[in-house]
């Protein structure tokens, strides 16, 4: 096994974070965990980095909770112990998020639990023909909303059906995902990250602030209280980017057909 956890490909403005603990079924132990959430925390800093794409390497995109890998010094006590591990994988979420760079999801094959939570906290998900996932923690004697399931999956694919596959933890195939909204596409492994890429491609040609402020206006939006928070949230965010150089810049482009060429300012 690789001694890197997961594996950082720079593509221009586009990193691709592969997760590399294949021989393990790309599980979560501490090291996987922990260099996630350091490669998370720093993006809101990193304006190089303008989309962020996360796959796995192996036959599964992650089998879950690698518990046994986890420090077991039980030292602090047991609550402070399961607090820690808990709370890691939590922060992970949050901090995926919160930083501002859009997260396209590819998941194939098993992503269970901890890996199916990874797969809601990107922006975009895309899978292959035999991605199945599952909320699994319920089939371990736990309860069936963890890690964000309870928040992701409802407003996803509607509280009926969340319900349903969180209080039996029963799988959902690639198909029923589509259907649902959950996934943006299907396509065969060999083509997943082409198509990843294409739209990345897509959101690069836009203004870098407008990317940024809409994924911060659409996921704050998710909990807005009414239409007007909502739109009170666009509106300040627009007079931002009406004073802007780049929307002086899309516009001569708009009007001249050409190709703009963004500046960040």
């Amino acid at each position: 096994m690789s001694d890197n956890p997961i594996v950082i490909e720079t593509r221009g403005a586009v990193e691709v974070v592969t997760l590399n603990r294949a021989d393990a079924l790309n599980t979560f132990d501490e090291a996987m965990t922990y260099a996630l959430r350091e490669y998370f925390a720093a993006l809101p800093d990193r304006q190089d980095v303008r989309v962020v794409v996360l796959r796995a390497d192996g036959r599964h995109f992650s089998a879950g909770l690698d518990l046994a890998s986890w420090d077991n010094d039980r030292s602090r006590g047991a609550l402070q112990h399961c607090w820690h591990l808990q709370r890691s994988i939590a922060g992970l979420l949050e901090l995926m998020r919160a930083c501002p760079q859009p997260i396209i999801g590819l998941g194939h094959g098993a992503a269970c639990g901890a890996g199916f939570s990874l797969l809601l906290a990107c922006d975009i998900r895309y899978g292959t023909p035999d991605l199945r996932m599952n909320a699994a923690y319920i089939k371990v004697g736990l309860g069936g909303c963890d890690l964000g399931c309870s928040y992701f999956l409802p407003r996803m694919v509607g509280a009926s059906v969340a319900a349903e596959y969180m209080l039996t933890g029963r799988f959902m195939e690639a198909e029923t995902a589509l259907r649902h909204g959950l996934l943006g596409l299907i396509t065969p492994r060999e083509d997943l990250l082409d198509r990843a890429l294409a739209v990345a491609d897509e959101m690069l040609a836009n203004a870098p602030m407008g990317l940024r402020l809409t994924k911060d206006a659409i996921n704050r939006n998710l909990d807005a209280r009414s239409l007007s928070d909502a739109m009170a949230l666009e509106d300040r965010q627009q007079v931002m980017m009406l004073m802007s150089e780049d929307f002086a810049e899309g516009v001569s482009a708009f009007h001249a057909r050409r190709v703009p060429e963004y500046r960040d300012r």
